[in-house]
């Protein structure tokens, strides 16, 4: 899609000695240390640094928007943005760095009198009411507070929030670099990928996943599904789960009661079944392609792993009704892998299993490793997916890994992404 890009300003064009506005994604882990929460993962931080840099240089003054966790809409500490600025401090990326914990007239007052290479962080924009809801009010203070906007977190351009939309449609706003490596990168699985195309959806919930998958599958060579995903898919097949975990619709959405998500998985593969995809060249096999074995036990957090070959003629027999499916197993994983090799383009979303318990982290890390390996263009996405890359050390490996997570997904499902539409020209 077109958008609005700092990329296309040239010359005259370019923004120079303003007030910018950029809406990032410092929405990171933190973990404690010394007795202070720090940044556990800045993968997040350093893809915004190509934009601000820029327009530090252009000798602009910039103020970084952003939100962290989950606030109910007023401030919390454990949400506060504090522990990313006190982490950007030491790395010293940009020396006149500041924080400003609020957005009243006294903040606006103050960003008044920065000068032109200074960077200020306004503190978690979950914390104001009219974040989430847009209102116009909220978007226009947060408005008056510079010339120019940039968006540079495409994970919140699914978001119609006041920091991603109602600001880019009150001032000049255009897309930042990293956001529009994003874009550009998930358009070519869309439009040009080179083929076979291999989608692999994995995580735990399939309401998070299900349009995408459904999208993936018509425009995808095959779709290998793993983690709590492919449990909707093997009982779709009228084959045992016992305790394994199937997301309800009550789960996903109150709103969204008569979801069945085993009807919907069972829909998507009687929609692709006529198509096959053929390994090697000659095997055929479905274009939707769940496990085959699971590693399961009783409980997530069990060390004792046991392995089920997955079968028509199972039964729910008092010996294993209380399994859950945790991990792909062996002969899944190397039907996988072979397909992910043999592949032109990759796109990986989601875990295989709950990777955090080393008993069940097995399925992960080898696709993880067929990722890293194969020769073809490999686009990943998503928090865990990157957590289980970056476990593995394989990240660098990755020709582009994606913030995105539902946002990237969405794209792919064909959506619409609001904070993009605001950016069109």
């Amino acid at each position: 899609m077109k958008l609005r890009t700092l990329s296309s300003l040239e010359g005259s064009k370019k923004i120079s000695n303003q007030t910018v506005l950029i809406r990032v994604d410092y929405n990171v882990p933190l973990e404690e240390k010394k007795g202070s929460l720090t940044v556990a993962d800045d993968t997040r931080l350093v893809n915004s640094k190509k934009t601000i840099d820029w327009l530090l240089e252009n000798g602009n003054k910039v103020i970084l928007l952003s939100h962290l966790g989950r606030p109910k809409e007023a401030p919390e500490a454990k949400y506060s943005l504090r522990p990313v600025f006190n982490y950007l401090k030491e790395q010293n990326w940009w020396p006149k760095l500041s924080f400003i914990d609020n957005i009243s007239q006294d903040a606006k007052d103050e960003i008044s009198l920065l000068r032109g290479g200074e960077v200020v962080i306004l503190e978690n924009m979950r914390f104001y009411i009219g974040e989430k809801q847009n209102t116009r009010g909220h978007a226009q203070w947060l408005a008056s507070f510079g010339d120019v906007f940039v968006n540079e977190a495409f994970s919140s351009c699914h978001r119609a929030h006041a920091s991603t939309v109602g600001i880019a449609q009150i001032l000049p706003s255009y897309a930042g670099f990293a956001l529009e490596e994003e874009v550009n990168a998930l358009e070519k699985i869309i439009k040009t990928p080179a083929r076979p195309l291999v989608a692999v959806v994995g995580g735990a919930k399939i309401s998070d996943k299900v349009e995408a998958t459904a999208n993936l599958a018509r425009m995808a060579d095959v779709v290998l599904v793993g983690g709590g995903v492919a449990n909707n898919f093997i009982k779709a097949q009228k084959v045992e789960v016992h305790k394994s975990y199937l997301e309800s619709a009550v789960e996903a959405d109150d709103k969204k009661k008569d979801i069945n998500y085993v009807k919907t998985a069972k829909k998507i593969i009687e929609e692709n079944c006529w198509e096959v995809y053929l390994k090697d060249g000659y095997i055929p096999l479905q274009k939707i392609v769940y496990p085959v074995d699971v590693w399961a036990a009783s409980d997530l957090k069990s060390d004792q792993a046991q392995l089920i070959n997955l079968d028509r003629d199972m039964h729910d027999t008092d010996k294993d009704k209380n399994l859950m499916y945790l991990d792909i197993g062996p002969k899944t994983i190397r039907l996988f892998q072979e397909i992910i090799l043999s592949a032109g383009t990759v796109f990986w979303n989601g875990p295989m299993g709950v990777f955090e318990n080393p008993s069940f982290s097995m399925g992960t890390g080898e696709i993880a490793r067929a990722v890293a390996k194969t020769s073809a263009v490999t686009v990943i996405g998503g928090g865990d997916t990157i957590d289980a890359l970056k476990n593995a050390q394989l990240e660098k490996q990755i020709d582009f890994v994606s913030t995105g997570g539902s946002a990237s997904l969405e794209f792919l499902a064909g959506k619409v992404l609001s904070g993009l539409a605001v950016l069109a020209p």
